[in-house]
């Protein structure tokens, strides 16, 4: 084993793989989940240690790593009696991959450093399936000397980590990615239907445009089966609901407006609203075939 020893706080299905990579790259891991099942699991999986609490998991950590649902679920996990911080070492560093608000970042960031600790807020793109493959994208805010000591752990499931910026700017980035998501799915939904009116085989459409300044991942690997009415993949819109508020909250802070953003937000709510939040992202397509 290493001798960097990490804690990794929530196992859903971004954290369950992102904590077994740092197993099996030979970092000492123990991990919590809120759901006890989830943590049973992950140790007979990957052969590592649970902990009864965020602050038993954290008490022997040099990083501990956060991957929970929103800024709420995060102060559940650190803050409190039973919080990480309370177990956290001086000088031990919180990496939080969360999907957050900016606002909740520079919190936490205040409140380490209050402790003793560092912080960097680090939200990743990929989904699942760069989760499990060790191919995410993590967006960085925090000092340069602390993301330097971070990065090679984080590389373990990371094809790029890049340090943007103080605490909050990684979210900040991350708000960037959830509103080019948005609009490329929106332009998708629309081109699809578009095609499929005209009679356009979509395979011959997708291997064609892909080549050229239309091409993009969602293209690659989303336009095929929004065509086939399939949306079981990945990212859940009532999580990208969530997002798009953040970014929405981010905007009005600068005195922006993103229509964009807001009327696919706006599809996204109403396509929840009909039972479809559990679907991945590319369901935004059903948004245009309104009975």
């Amino acid at each position: 084993m290493k001798s960097i020893k990490v804690a990794f706080i929530g196992l859903g299905v971004m954290g369950f793989p992102m904590a077994g990579h740092l197993q099996q790259a030979g970092y000492a891991t123990t991990v919590f989940n809120r759901s006890g099942d989830k943590a049973d699991k992950w140790c007979q999986t990957y052969q590592g240690n649970q902990a009864n609490t965020p602050k038993a998991a954290a008490m022997e950590a040099d990083i501990v790593f956060v991957c929970v649902g929103n800024d709420d679920d995060v102060r559940s996990v650190i803050y409190g009696d039973t919080g990480a911080v309370a177990g956290m070492k001086p000088g031990a560093i919180l990496v939080d991959h969360t999907t957050t608000s900016a606002t909740l970042a520079v919190e936490l960031s205040d409140f380490c450093q209050t402790h003793g600790m560092h912080f960097i807020d680090a939200p990743v793109s990929g989904g699942q399936a760069g989760a499990e493959n060790g191919a995410l994208t993590v967006m960085c805010g925090g000092e340069v000397s602390i993301f330097d000591r971070v990065q090679s752990v984080m590389d373990v499931y990371a094809k790029q980590s890049t340090l943007l910026g103080e605490n909050g700017q990684g979210q900040r980035c991350k708000m960037v990615n959830q509103i080019c998501i948005s609009g490329v799915l929106r332009g998708l939904s629309e081109a699809l239907t578009l095609a499929e009116k005209a009679n356009l085989n979509i395979e011959d459409v997708v291997n064609t445009l892909k080549h050229g300044a239309a091409g993009s991942w969602q293209m690659e690997n989303r336009a095929a089966t929004m065509a086939q009415n399939t949306f079981d993949f990945g990212f859940a819109i009532d999580w990208m609901i969530k997002d798009l508020g953040i970014c929405l909250d981010e905007a009005a802070k600068h005195g922006l407006s993103l229509p964009l953003t807001e009327s696919v937000n706006d599809d996204y709510q109403a396509l929840s609203n009909q039972g479809l939040g559990r679907m991945d992202t590319s369901v935004l397509i059903k948004a245009l075939k309104k009975p």
